[in-house]
């Protein structure tokens, strides 16, 4: 149950003012909003799935200690990284030839790629050695965070103060990483 919540926690608020969560928002201007996030949840499951088996394939390879000190590491690089402003590159308006969800799933699982939710799953695969709970809370946190994204941009047109969004989520992620360097220091040096 702590590795589900943990990583809803933190891909929740990795999620916020996310390019991703931005081209949530995009393509529920253009197709139905329940057909964005179903295309979110397949697209998100599949690439989250590859990142939670990928860590865990590590922690197979690797010494536990020195890979959960590179995910911590990794967390408080994520939260450095939170405070660069994403963007779109114009993903949402390209014309479709596949219809919404086909459209809306590969568009967010590219953009998915390599992006620092994808790359916290990874590591919350590493340091839980849970797949069920890691996979479910990150996938479940995305969906959660992009609709939440979808009603609030629809609604209040961004008017949430991104700013305070994203330096929270980044202590968030800081914090984290500094809990689990210390722990991973810990046991490299028993």
């Amino acid at each position: 149950m702590i590795a589900f919540l943990t990583s809803f926690i933190i891909i929740f608020l990795a999620e916020m003012g996310d390019k991703t969560q931005l081209l949530a928002m995009a393509f529920a201007a253009k197709y139905k909003a329940q057909q964005v996030l179903i295309a979110i949840f397949f697209a998100t499951l599949l690439n989250h799935a590859l990142a939670v088996f990928t860590g865990h394939f590590l922690t197979t390879v690797l010494p536990l200690p020195f890979i959960m000190l590179i995910a911590s590491l990794s967390f408080i690089g994520f939260g450095l990284w939170t405070l660069h402003a994403d963007t779109l590159s114009g993903e949402e308006s390209r014309p479709s030839r596949f219809g919404p969800f086909l459209t809306v799933g590969i568009a967010f699982f590219l953009a998915e790629m390599g992006d620092k939710t994808q790359l916290s799953t990874l590591s919350l695969a590493v340091q839980y050695q849970n797949i069920a709970g890691v996979l479910t809370g990150t996938t479940l946190a995305m969906v959660a965070a992009d609709a939440l994204g979808i009603v609030v941009g629809v609604i209040l047109h961004k008017h949430l103060p991104e700013r305070t969004i994203k330096w929270f989520s980044a202590i968030i992620f800081i914090l984290f990483g500094l809990h689990g360097t210390y722990n991973a220091l810990t046991q490299m040096t028993k």
